[in-house]
């Protein structure tokens, strides 16, 4: 009877440690996934740049092969605290430009990784300075082509693309992703979209207009954070700093920079689900001042705001198992590719279209 019912104790343990050797394999399959899937075709190099007594932390991307000299694509970041990288996020677009026969560069903004200084204490025109600085830093070095030099930026950078175009007139192309025109137009676009998004009333909305009408008569007599919090309540995630960012900021429109910089190639993405930015009033600003032969629009109708497919952003667990095992599929399909043909095209001498 004993050796009866010891048998099956074997045969279970047996199966326990099959159990524990497939899982074990799944594991470690996965994690060459995603070790390969995160491999890029790059090579990287830390570098850095000194700007107004600062210093910033960076990356320049460059082709695997070849001494150059390569174009350049700069990168301008949204808004937060975005280190070169992006949380890799940048990789799959470095490794697309790469491909296409140029390098990418990428700092950490003030106060971020390695860089100094505190990115909420900036202007659209100081983050504008920054990236002059990164520009001029790149065309003294060997490896880069200071004629195939051009801008690629998202979001908040809207404000700071136009202005770094109208100040250099060199740059062979701007990439302006989901990018807003006028800030205080931009806001109470994104605050009706999210209450719509979440179901809001018409009560809710209301109070929340009221709400936004109290703010920016306090921004308007520029108000203090103590002033903000008393008047408001509750102010969510806003920080003293965050807040005065958003003092030296608010007024931030780009139609007089998008005139300035008329004739430069630009490449206007836009996102089919965008909740931050007003895309129809981005696409009429854009097309109303820049001439037709220098303007490209390209629609993403399945992205969201940051160019990630929709779908995927939408769901946690299909985002973070993206992100970890085919971070090249989270962006809007065609978006890659997109992008490669803009520069090959430039690369080549054709216009951006």
């Amino acid at each position: 009877m004993f050796a009866i019912r010891r048998a099956p104790g074997r045969r279970g343990g047996r199966r326990a440690v099959w159990l524990l050797v497939g899982v074990l394999l799944v594991s470690a399959g996965l994690a060459g996934v995603a070790v390969w899937q995160n491999t890029y075709a790059l090579r990287e190099e830390k570098v850095s740049l000194r700007h107004d007594g600062k210093l910033l932390d960076g990356v320049l991307a460059m082709p695997e092969r070849g001494d150059g000299p390569f174009g350049l694509v700069v990168f301008v970041h949204g808004d937060g605290p975005v280190d070169a990288t992006h949380e890799t996020f940048y990789r799959p677009l470095w490794e697309t430009f790469a491909r296409a026969g140029y390098a990418s560069l990428s700092f950490s903004k003030p106060g971020v990784g390695g860089s100094e200084g505190n990115w909420l204490e900036q202007s659209m025109a100081d983050r504008a300075e920054e990236t002059l600085a990164a520009v001029a830093w790149a065309r003294g070095r060997p490896e880069i082509d200071g004629r195939r030099i051009g801008l690629w930026g998202a979001s908040q950078a809207g404000w700071v693309l136009p202005k770094v175009a109208a100040a250099d007139r060199r740059l062979q192309f701007v990439v302006a992703v989901s990018p807003a025109v006028n800030w205080l137009r931009q806001g109470r676009y994104n605050l009706l979209s999210e209450l719509r998004r979440d179901g809001a009333g018409a009560e809710e909305r209301d109070a929340a207009l009221r709400r936004r009408e109290t703010t920016l008569g306090l921004l308007g007599r520029g108000a203090s954070f103590a002033e903000y919090r008393a008047a408001v309540g509750d102010v969510g995630g806003v920080t003293a700093a965050r807040w005065s960012f958003i003092a030296r900021n608010h007024r931030a429109d780009a139609t007089a920079d998008l005139r300035a910089m008329r004739g430069t190639p630009v490449l206007l993405v836009l996102a089919g689900h965008d909740v931050n930015v007003d895309v129809a009033d981005t696409e009429a600003v854009y097309r109303g001042i820049l001439p037709a032969a220098s303007l490209t629009v390209a629609r993403y109708p399945d992205a969201a705001h940051s160019l990630v497919d929709h779908a995927v952003e939408s769901s946690r667990w299909r985002l973070t198992l993206t992100a970890v095992l085919a971070p090249r599929k989270l962006y809007a399909g065609g978006f890659l590719a997109d992008q490669a043909r803009l520069l090959r095209r430039l690369g080549s001498g054709e216009g951006p279209a």
